[in-house]
């Protein structure tokens, strides 16, 4: 779905987090960025992808990683979510989907037979400089820390 590839230099994006946060790409200058796109928080599928994550935070800042998850929820509705599972990481309240068109991961989608407009689950890994290091479009959500070191 995304028109990004491996070797693109990531979107310059700029975004509003639960607390009221801006978060960019350059504060993470220096820093490897896992950026993870997903459809709908406390959601089945999306509660097992940030759980998995949340489980193997520690490991995956003992690497470098930054992480910041990306929906079109509100910021009420991510900061409950992230209460709920006890995250340590942000997540951005892309409501007016500027973040979501920039990584092209919002489009059409089919289920059960219907076309819709939403969220392909999509992780972004981004080096130190800023380029795209590695997208992974299949997401194993219950598993998906282990897909990401095993890049």
């Amino acid at each position: 779905m995304t028109h990004l590839n491996r070797g693109d230099k990531a979107p310059n994006f700029s975004g509003v987090d639960q607390t009221g946060k801006t978060h960019q790409l350059s504060d993470y200058k220096d820093q490897k960025l896992i950026i993870f796109f997903y459809p709908k928080a406390s959601t089945p599928g999306c509660t097992a992808e940030v759980c998995n994550l949340r489980d193997n935070y520690q490991v995956l800042k003992d690497k470098g990683y930054a992480l910041l998850g990306v929906s079109a929820d509100s910021a009420d509705r991510q900061q409950k979510f992230i209460d709920k599972n006890n995250l340590p990481f942000p997540l951005l309240a892309d409501e007016n989907k500027e973040v979501l068109n920039a990584f092209g991961v919002w489009g059409p989608k089919k289920f059960m037979g219907k076309t819709y407009d939403g969220i392909h689950r999509t992780t972004f890994i981004i080096d130190k400089n800023g380029v795209i290091s590695n997208i992974i479009s299949k997401v194993k959500t219950k598993d998906h820390a282990a897909q990401i070191l095993e890049l």
